[in-house]
């Protein structure tokens, strides 16, 4: 039986705890978890996949762009128009949404200010802002009004991406907040019956002013309704009026994404769909996690209310990844709760709303008050039409097939390949094998020394005359392999054409476009073309997250933790350094980066290095707290 590998560490004197080693699937491993490698591994190889997944969570997506390459688009034609997404001849990254109250009551909502107040690291759609120069201005727009590669990530939005100051604890409202209610009073309300009936006022800032909008929740439908349409028209109006004078790929995409929520909310589902998909487009492009996900979780509802709810769940299933904050994700499982409730799939959605409030644990008042009108829907229907088909996996919602999973024959002590059925598609032929990861895996014949890859058929793509001793599994599109087993990596395709010659003593899996490596006794990083984006002169290369996770490599955000002579920072994708290394430790947040003094007291730095929270508490959970509180007004309009 061959001995079960493990993985070795990056220097940061800490278990790596997402790594798949290119190893043999151990006999005594669950065969049916595709996913899990087993075997022996050489050290120094790379550690697998390097994906990070919480369990019955998929994945989110990955790519290659990176964050450096802002692009800026000409504005859209005229106040009132609507953007036509023509993606043919854009490149984007491969890489979230307010609910409303109960029927019959009306969300109230802060009134709008002109400076509003936002979280740590976020801008007006609750979206986390890039380091960088505020003051920069925004590029030139591209030829034909799309978007454009730019070399320079240090461009922000002046007016919405600035980082700003914590936010004070007392009432001035963010302005993507849906959860500071502020009372309406009776003597509004009687003024308003006095005066003659006209059009309202134009709002002073149309992002605010949808903000504010109390949206009211219909209890058969599970969607949002407007109080007043002609108000809801004359903020979308104004979206197009910023649209027209705003260039930066980053505003764009959030204007673009509030623009469809007011078209879907107003039934205009085709410009509302128009818009949620060049939102998205333009987010992609920025290769900022949190943007994304709230133009894709946009673009998502309008699917939803289209009546397009295979897209509309895959969407919500590929945007919910662990690293977005808890109250983010939270807000995704209550509106992928929704879409399931419309297809009849009540347990479904019974599901994701409990995971919406465990995400909360409880402290949600509205999205409370959301999902009890949600599970009052879900028992009225039960009730007549029962709860229909049983969940589904996670593969099924994203359309992914189920590749075959390793399966030990005792007899003849050799491995194979099974489907999900439990039949076999590949004989048990061979000594030691890997589980297959886009399509691929790598196995050893008993008579041989060295391994071969196969596909799904168990057909050889690369056969084991090449050479290789040491193999890691496929990730992003590359596989390293090692010829002595012992060192010099190099990365190769599925044809066998090398990609990144020889030279690395140690590797990790590729992982949001960069894969961690280790030459001449210092980690960095290099991209899928093989070029150094981190130099090799850190003693350590990984990156703990605030669950308590780690990934080898790099965030979707594009952060790593790196380590100079015991002391912990923060680079980017780009190589740049976001926290010096001064830090004994350093964990990454979804909006910030909460350190650990000599004394053992935290604290918490945001997103461009720069204190945020003092480091006077006793431990970790004590600032997630705090800047939970401070999160607490910046939940984003979906």
């Amino acid at each position: 039986m061959p001995a079960t590998g493990t993985s070795a560490d990056t220097g940061s004197g800490r278990p790596v705890t997402d790594v798949e080693p290119p190893v043999t699937v151990d006999a005594g491993q669950d065969a049916t978890d595709s996913e899990a490698g087993g075997g022996s591994q050489t050290a120094g190889g790379p550690g697998g996949a390097g994906h990070v997944e919480e369990p019955a969570t998929t994945p989110e997506p990955t790519g290659s762009i990176r964050a450096d390459a802002d692009i800026t688009a000409a504005p859209l034609e005229s106040p009132g128009s609507r953007a036509e997404a023509d993606l043919t001849s854009i490149a984007t990254p491969q890489s979230a949404p307010a609910g409303t109250e109960p029927a019959g009551i009306t969300i109230p909502q802060p009134q709008a200010a002109d400076t509003p107040a936002t979280a740590p690291g976020e801008d007006s759609d609750g979206e986390t802002a890039p380091t960088g120069d505020p003051d920069r201005a925004p590029a030139e727009p591209a030829a034909g009004g799309k978007p454009a590669p730019d070399t320079d990530t240090t461009t922000v939005d002046p007016e919405h991406d600035r980082e700003p100051a914590p936010p004070e604890p007392a009432d001035e409202p963010t302005a993507q907040t849906d959860d500071a209610p502020t009372p309406r009073t009776e003597e509004a309300d009687t003024e308003a019956d006095a005066e003659p009936a006209g059009p309202p006022p134009p709002p002073a800032d149309p992002e605010q002013a949808l903000a504010a909008v109390g949206w009211r929740l219909d209890p058969r439908t599970l969607r949002e309704e407007a109080p007043d349409p002609a108000q809801l028209r004359l903020i979308r109006d104004g979206l197009t009026g910023k649209l027209d004078t705003t260039l930066d790929n980053r505003g764009r995409a959030r204007l673009l994404s509030l623009r469809a929520v007011a078209s879907r909310i107003l039934g205009d589902l085709d410009d509302a769909l128009g818009d949620a998909r060049l939102a998205v487009t333009y987010a992609e492009t920025t290769g900022e996690l949190r943007r994304t996900a709230l133009a894709r979780a946009r673009l998502a509802e309008a699917l939803r209310w289209r009546g397009d709810h295979a897209e509309a769940d895959r969407l919500f299933a590929e945007t919910n990844s662990p690293e977005l904050p808890d109250p983010l994700r939270a807000l995704l499982h209550e509106h992928a709760g929704r879409s399931c409730y419309d297809q009849g799939r009540l347990t479904e959605a019974c599901l994701h709303f409990e995971r919406a409030l465990d995400l909360r644990h409880g402290e949600d008042a509205a999205m409370n008050a959301r999902v009890e009108v949600a599970l009052d829907a879900v028992a009225e229907r039960a009730a007549a039409d029962g709860f229909g088909p049983a969940p589904r996996r996670p593969e099924e919602v994203l359309g992914a097939p189920r590749l075959p999973v390793a399966t030990f024959d005792e007899e003849q002590q050799l491995w194979g390949y099974a489907n999900a059925d439990g039949e076999m598609v590949i004989a048990h032929r061979y000594a030691e094998v890997q589980p297959f990861h886009e399509g691929l895996a790598w196995v050893r014949r008993p008579e041989a020394s060295r391994w071969a890859l196969i596909d799904t058929s168990g057909a050889a793509l690369i056969e084991a005359n090449n050479g290789y001793r040491a193999v890691g599994a496929f990730s992003e599109g590359l596989s390293w392999v090692s010829m002595d087993g012992k060192g010099r990596w190099m990365a190769v395709d599925r044809m066998n054409i090398v990609r990144i010659p020889p030279g690395y003593e140690e590797v990790r899996s590729f992982r949001n476009g960069l894969a961690a490596v280790r030459q001449n006794g210092g980690w960095g990083a290099v991209d899928l073309t093989g070029e150094v984006v981190v130099p090799t002169r850190y003693h350590g290369l990984g990156t703990p997250l605030a669950d308590g996770r780690k990934v080898d490599g790099f965030t979707a955000d594009g952060l790593a933790v790196v380590e100079l002579a015991g002391r912990r920072g923060v680079v980017d994708r780009a190589g740049r350094v976001v926290v010096t290394p001064a830090y004994p430790t350093v964990v990454v947040h979804p909006v910030a980066f909460m350190v650990a003094t000599e004394s053992g007291r935290w604290g918490a730095l945001d997103r461009r290095g720069d204190p945020l929270i003092d480091p006077v508490h006793p431990g970790r959970a004590a600032v997630v707290a705090e800047i939970d509180r401070l999160l607490a007004d910046a939940s984003p309009v979906l």
